[in-house]
């Protein structure tokens, strides 16, 4: 997308790759929306921790990330022996994917990245196919949220008042993102909408990142605190939800999304509003079963008793502490909605209801999920 600082505009991703010099390549999200800043990750284990600290989120943004993490370890082993290399990339993977462990993009991705290197007869090679997959990621993310785009774009009306949760902007993936695609696309098509954006405490995401993010499309939007989604709902101002997913279940139809998702989506039964989740296919998670096993992040409670800000005086930021200094406080950062609250999956394949996932799933790429053999998914089929 477009970003315009200090009254220039130009082209930005939200992640990218420098396989010359090796570096991981981010947009600092902690910053926005009081500066915009790119920061640099020098091996590995540096763009492991910018993921677990927040320097970049969302699931597509760190399914990316974590590709070009493993990339990024595959070119730094300098040696020739492909056991000792295994070993190093195992280590990679894990440090990776230790970094935020609800969402399954990640996952998803670096094990596309080993199956594709797999076809490498030496460490040369693996390391080649090692970056060639992991921008093939980054693209094929890119091309989902387009597709979801023009799917979702079809159920914005005009002079429509649709609620966002959180950010599944295209900071959230490698551009365009997916609750926003839709917004996008009917935008380019001449529609007029507004947006009400959830504040989506304890982060603010949804008033820092995705309030950003429509500021500089120039989309009518305003912010209101988490607690207001309701009034709106009950007195007829909002028409739609349209929310992201850290982790949807193939087999359930399950969507695991920032923690709030799911009282908007029993806010939205009871009024009757339609409730969309916009996911790329890397989200899909077709091999956990129950959504009660989706690992739950729980975060730092100092996000719950305080903010961060900008100085007026300083321009720097500062963290100011709200809450009662003896108290403490529980942060999940996510949880789960069950199907019957869904209207819709907006998918880059079209929008299905949540429990036609598995009978889809070869349209869905249920079959070309890496590492999983035809014989291994015909008995998970019998299983089912």
């Amino acid at each position: 997308m477009n970003v315009t600082v200090n009254h220039r505009t130009r082209p930005y991703r939200t992640v990218t790759f420098d396989a010359k010099s090796n570096q991981v390549i981010l947009i600092d999200q902690r910053l926005l929306p009081h500066q915009f800043k790119l920061t640099v990750q020098p091996n590995y284990r540096a763009t492991a921790l910018a993921i677990r600290e927040m320097v970049v989120r969302g699931a597509g943004a760190i399914g990316a990330t974590a590709a070009y993490g493993l990339a990024q370890a595959a070119l730094a082993f300098g040696g020739r022996d492909l056991s000792k290399f295994a070993r190093h990339i195992e280590t990679a993977f894990q440090t990776l994917q230790a970094a935020r462990p609800t969402a399954v993009d990640p996952v998803n991705a670096m094990n596309a990245i080993r199956l594709a290197m797999s076809a490498g007869q030496n460490v040369e090679e693996q390391q080649s196919l090692a970056v060639a997959a992991a921008e093939q990621f980054a693209h094929e993310d890119i091309s989902h949220c387009e597709a979801i785009g023009r799917h979702g774009a079809k159920l914005i009306r005009q002079n429509m008042r649709i609620l966002t949760h959180c950010n599944a902007g295209w900071l959230a993936f490698v551009d365009i993102g997916t609750a926003t695609a839709p917004l996008y696309a009917a935008q380019k098509a001449g529609r007029k909408f507004h947006v009400y954006c959830d504040e989506t405490r304890p982060r603010s995401q949804g008033a820092t990142l995705t309030a950003w993010e429509l500021a500089q499309q120039k989309i009518s939007h305003q912010i209101i605190a988490d607690n207001a989604a309701g009034h709106l709902m009950q007195r007829g101002e909002i028409d739609m939800v349209i929310v992201g997913s850290d982790r949807t279940l193939g087999r359930t139809g399950e969507v695991a999304n920032k923690i709030g998702t799911y009282t908007k989506a029993v806010l939205a039964r009871r009024h009757g509003i339609p409730f969309y989740v916009a996911i790329p296919l890397s989200t899909i998670d077709w091999n956990m079963r129950h959504g009660k096993d989706i690992p739950i992040e729980e975060r730092s409670g100092s996000e719950v008793l305080g903010a961060w800000g900008m100085s007026g005086k300083t321009r720097e930021l500062i963290y100011v502490r709200v809450a009662n200094p003896d108290s403490t406080a529980r942060n999940p950062g996510f949880d789960v909605t069950p199907p019957e609250l869904i209207t819709g999956l907006i998918t880059p394949q079209g929008i299905f209801k949540p429990k036609a996932l598995w009978e889809n799933r070869h349209r869905l790429g249920w079959s070309s999920q890496p590492g999983r053999g035809e014989k291994e998914q015909k008995n998970e089929a019998k299983k089912r």
